[in-house]
């Protein structure tokens, strides 16, 4: 029952911008955390950004901290990754993932995620 479908994916130059878009259904949106993660190829997942159900806290890895916007509007049930000033090691699968409760923390876990949506940044 729970959906989580990406898109906004494609192929962008380096120093371009892409914004990915997560469409949930299946659960009251509204009342839980949520991640973008991804995976490069060959490499295993990496958590990218984190944001609480309320959308007022806000996380993100270090490596696209200053890069990446993450946000949600939960009358639309929907989450949002802005990419900006994207590198080659930026390429991956972005996947978006439903916490298990409303805030990020160490003790979170991941209980459901969407198909993916790749991302290349290419010259």
């Amino acid at each position: 029952e729970v959906q989580l479908v990406e898109s906004g994916g494609g192929l962008v130059q380096p120093g371009g911008s892409l914004r990915l878009s997560c469409a949930a259904s299946g659960f009251i949106f509204s009342s839980y955390a949520m991640s973008w993660v991804r995976q490069a190829p060959g490499k295993g997942l990496e958590w990218v950004s984190g944001i609480n159900s309320g959308g007022g806290s806000i996380s993100y890895a270090d490596s696209v901290k200053g890069r990446f916007t993450i946000s949600r509007d939960n009358a639309k049930n929907t989450l949002y990754l802005q990419m900006n000033s994207l590198k080659p090691e930026d390429t991956a699968v972005y996947y978006c993932a439903k916490l298990n409760g409303w805030v990020v923390t160490y003790e979170s876990t991941y209980d459901y995620w969407g198909q993916g949506t790749q991302v290349t940044v290419s010259s």
